[in-house]
């Protein structure tokens, strides 16, 4: 019975997912791009969950990572390369139009290597000296970014790079709408439509790994790092190893976001990574319920939508106060008035993981009889003979 709910629910949401897009592009096409940039921060807030949920490592830095995935694929899918060098157009004369199926894995295996290389100086550093070390990490990203345009000009500084190709495989343009023909009936599908597709199929392939990641022997040393580093060295935990782990993961997440986001943008510049980007994304995994997939989708959606929505809130006031208040202030204040009722009602998150373990069947348990063997021997949960938990349970959690 439980199973068939199961499948019920499942079924709803998969048709829900897929009608959204379709319904709200009947109402134009702005609704279903906000649809499609939720989705995207969707994806750096799971993989900024892996850095600070999982292995609780405070990253500010992480908008680096989603800028070197954006200017990976604009390089390497704009005319940018060929105008500007000639060594370049002689190889490729008609551009470098690179495939959708290697960008991904490159910008997957650069921002992870980039992770990597972000983590090793950092591994003794914890709380707020590692905060600042990947703060000072994100913003020489952001003004690399906007310096070399000289001597040689491979980012185009602070102009950015424009021109940047769709994405394209099995000969679906997603830059261009679709006519799908079923017979004598016709629907035509918005180019933000097919993205929506993409990007969800992304969002739930990301959600996949991080549930599997969670559950798994990598998963439970992070998450043992994360509550007493100390412990876990102790208990055979090759803490150094994981800390890098969690690093590359995270940052190959969010330099696959960033590739997403050039090809939708058709454009990048050195703004759109500023640190208040990272910023937002650690507020999304934070007042959605940090280390807790759900919560974290829920927090990211919220989010990055309300923004957008407010918009059609604060124009009106704007408007009704004869431009005395501004309408970007009035929608900052919302925003911030926002989250600060969201922390101050759910101060562990909108979605939190449920509690569990020892605690909780302590609170649960009735209360032990005078004189039997639990009253006389307090806090002794089981004997020193057995093993807590299931025997079938693999209980360790050193990789």
């Amino acid at each position: 019975m439980k199973n068939t709910k199961n499948l019920v629910v499942f079924l709803i949401t998969a048709v829900a997912l897929i009608a959204l897009p379709l319904v709200l592009q009947t109402q134009g096409n702005a609704w279903v791009r906000i649809l499609d940039i939720a989705l995207l921060y969707v994806l750096l807030a799971l993989g900024l969950n892996i850095v600070v949920g999982y292995a609780g490592l405070l990253d500010l830095g992480y908008v680096a990572f989603f800028a070197i995935g954006a200017y990976l694929f604009a390089l390497m899918g704009s005319p940018h390369l060929t105008d500007t060098f000639p060594a370049f157009k002689a190889m490729f004369p008609n551009g470098l139009h690179t495939s959708l199926l290697i960008v991904i894995p490159l910008a997957l295996l650069v921002a992870g290597l980039l992770g990597v290389l972000l983590g090793a100086p950092t591994l003794k550093l914890r709380g707020d000296y590692l905060a600042i070390v990947t703060l000072g990490f994100g913003e020489i990203i952001r003004v690399l970014l906007n310096t070399l345009d000289h001597p040689y000009n491979i980012t185009n500084g602070p102009k950015g790079i424009t021109s940047i190709d769709s994405i394209k495989f099995w000969g679906l343009d997603l830059g261009r709408p679709y006519l799908l023909e079923i017979g004598d009936f016709s629907y035509r599908i918005s180019s933000v439509t097919l993205y929506y597709y993409l990007f969800l199929a992304l969002v739930i392939f990301t959600i996949i790994i991080s549930h599997r990641l969670q559950i798994s022997r990598v998963g439970r040393a992070w998450m043992a790092i994360r509550e007493d580093e100390i412990a876990a060295k102790a208990m055979g935990i090759n803490t150094r190893n994981m800390k890098l782990l969690a690093f590359g993961m995270g940052a190959s997440f969010g330099g696959v976001a960033g590739s997403m986001f050039a090809a939708f943008q058709s454009f990048v510049s050195p703004e759109s990574f500023i640190l208040m980007e990272s910023v937002m994304i650690v507020a999304m995994v934070v007042l959605g319920g940090i280390g807790h997939l759900p919560g974290v989708v829920l927090g990211a959606v919220l989010l990055a939508a309300l923004p957008e929505v407010l918009r059609y809130v604060a124009g009106p006031l704007h408007a009704a106060t004869g431009g005395r208040l501004d309408a970007a202030i009035l929608r900052q204040l919302f925003i911030a008035l926002a989250m600060i009722v969201i922390m101050l009602v759910r101060p562990r998150g909108l979605w939190p993981s449920p509690e569990h373990g020892k605690s909780l069947q302590r609170r649960m348990a009735p209360d032990p009889v005078p004189g039997s063997a639990q009253a006389q021997t307090p806090g002794v949960d089981t004997p020193a003979d057995e093993v807590p938990g299931s025997g079938d349970r693999p209980m360790s959690i050193n990789p």
